[in-house]
């Protein structure tokens, strides 16, 4: 039984409309799987996906203020950065990472106020744990966790502070231009987190040497790098139990998930990242405190045929 605590003041969510923005976004799961938790959770919010490019981001902000429905938006790319400047708070987590993927639009009674928070930490960390959880197992004892990140864009430093959480001590960077990897460099240090800027073919190298990798990558985008970094499938390439969690989910399985697997390692896929990142965005538009969050999470699986975590 999910119970709901009082909205918080202004928030009620009857009539109440969210949306997930982004270009292009009409390959988006996200309403589907909104839609599925409200459902369960007996919570009338009207979920859609909107197409929006960064130029129309102080448009959109203004509706947001003006247009009593808004409870709040799940951000993709490219607004991630985009609607920073038209918030009125930041949490300490977009400050740190610069960017956003999710709106929170509060009414209080001084007016609207619109925060920015970021929840797609919370998603890499759950969907990775269980799988590091499992790869301990076949750890040596005292093997400093490392791992390596394709690309340098706003997911990836997301991705960097979960390697933080998670316990990794040093993270390879995995981008062709490292001018653009300054910036995840920079947050790496201040996480306390080692960090070095790679290429595919160095990180090919030392593909044995990481607990994990994660590619931040848009769709197709690391299908070629699967002979750089050396996946043919051979045994022994991989570190026993190795995990790649990719964020994109469409298509699936991707090139570089397949050839992980191929070569005996642990596939995550980033359909469970965006289901957990969803839970604490739903957490949000919906106002309810207290939930049976392990039953919302299974039926927004069960919704998009993932196993139940």
């Amino acid at each position: 039984m999910i119970a709901a605590a009082a909205q918080p003041t202004g928030n009620s969510t009857r009539g109440a409309r969210a949306a997930v923005l982004g270009h292009p976004i009409g390959h988006s799961r996200s309403p589907l799987l909104h839609s599925t938790a409200y459902r369960a959770m007996g919570v009338s919010i009207d979920y859609t996906a909107i197409d929006i490019e960064p130029g129309e981001a102080a448009a959109f902000a203004a509706r947001l203020r003006t247009e009593p429905e808004w409870v709040g938006v799940s951000v993709t790319m490219p607004m991630k950065d985009a609607l920073i400047p038209y918030m009125d708070e930041l949490s300490g987590r977009v400050q740190r990472l610069g960017a956003l993927n999710t709106v929170l639009v509060r009414r209080t009674a001084d007016g609207v106020r619109l925060v920015g928070h970021n929840t797609d930490v919370d998603g890499i960390v759950r969907s990775l744990a269980p799988a590091l959880r499992a790869q301990d197992d076949v750890m040596v004892t005292g093997t400093p966790r490392r791992a390596a990140i394709l690309g340098a864009g706003n997911t990836a430093l997301a991705a960097l502070e979960a390697c933080a959480d998670l316990g990794f001590t040093h993270v390879d960077l995995v981008v062709r231009n490292p001018e653009r990897a300054t910036a995840a460099r920079t947050l790496a240090t201040e996480l306390g987190l080692s960090s070095e800027t790679i290429s595919a073919k160095a990180a090919g190298e030392r593909l044995r040497d990481y607990v994990a990798v994660i590619s931040t990558l848009p769709a197709r985008a690391a299908d070629g790098l699967v002979p750089q970094l050396g996946l043919a499938g051979s045994a022994g390439i991989l570190a026993p139990g190795a995990v790649l969690l990719d964020v994109a989910y469409d298509p699936w399985p991707s090139a570089i998930a397949s050839s992980w697997h191929d070569a005996g390692g642990t596939v995550v896929s980033g359909m469970l990242m965006l289901v957990h990142q969803g839970v604490e965005q739903v957490k949000m538009f919906s106002g309810v405190k207290v939930a049976d969050w392990k039953h919302v999470t299974n039926v927004m699986c069960d919704a998009v045929g993932l196993s139940r975590p």
